[in-house]
């Protein structure tokens, strides 16, 4: 049965399209190397200790976490999909762990930093969600714990939007349309495969960090750091290609 749009434009677009096959199809060609740069200048930045404990929210199939346990650290990776975890669970070992949770509820322990990377916030219709996110951020910190959020620079991403793009992944050709519409970056992606037509719509609110600062304050976190890209550059509002939160 094919899946409509109607279907993955809701509120929870995201519990149907990170759970397919092909969300990870379209995605696998992403950058580890990048990824691991960002996480030891991240950690060093840090400077966590060698035995601390990372919570990884929305780990996804747990990139980030099984690198961040590679290089020493205790690790629980957590999302939404359960397939995602499933499959992140064939990396377990005695110092990293995966679980499937929603990341507006507290996960049930405290780390020395939770991290939340690769643009994944915002894609909540409500705004309450997001706040509720960071409360269970928060609660989820020890007392001297540091909390990440790696965004995408809103300003520049809109900037420099690619209308209109095609993909070709295992054989399968990705049509993709980016727009902005009713405050959020939306990214609609039609495929056929073995004759069926797919169609999902990704959705991420368009949080600035003026945004950032507002929820920040509403739930009574301190911003300490901004940062621009993932080796912690400085932040320019129109240049910046990311937008990289350190609180507590």
């Amino acid at each position: 049965m094919s899946m409509k749009t109607e279907q993955n434009t809701t509120k929870k677009w995201f519990s149907t399209w990170f759970d397919t096959k092909y969300y990870h199809i379209l995605y696998k060609n992403r950058n580890n190397e990048e990824a691991q740069l960002f996480m030891k200048h991240l950690t060093n930045y840090l400077n966590l200790p060698d035995n601390a404990t990372i919570l990884d929210l929305a780990c996804g199939k747990g990139r980030h976490a099984k690198f961040l346990n590679e290089i020493g650290y205790t690790v629980t990776g957590v999302d939404l999909s359960e397939n995602s975890i499933a499959y992140a669970k064939q990396f377990e070992n005695d110092t990293l762990h995966f679980d499937v949770h929603d990341m507006r509820k507290p996960y049930p322990k405290q780390f020395d930093a939770v991290f939340n990377l690769f643009t994944s916030f915002g894609y909540f219709e409500n705004e309450q969600d997001n706040l509720d996110t960071l409360k269970a951020i928060q609660l989820n910190l020890n007392e001297t714990g540091f909390g990440i959020i790696d965004f995408m620079n809103v300003n520049y991403i809109i900037g420099h939007l690619v209308a209109q793009e095609t993909k070709t992944v295992d054989n399968i050709t990705f049509h993709i349309k980016r727009f902005v519409k009713d405050g959020f970056i939306n990214k609609e992606i039609q495929f056929t495969d073995n004759d069926e037509h797919f169609c999902f719509t990704e959705r991420v609110r368009a949080i600035t960090l003026a945004d950032f600062e507002a929820y920040f304050e509403k739930v009574g976190i301190t911003l300490l750091e901004v940062f621009g890209d993932y080796k912690l550059g400085k932040y320019h509002k129109n240049t910046s290609n990311r937008l990289i939160l350190l609180f507590k």
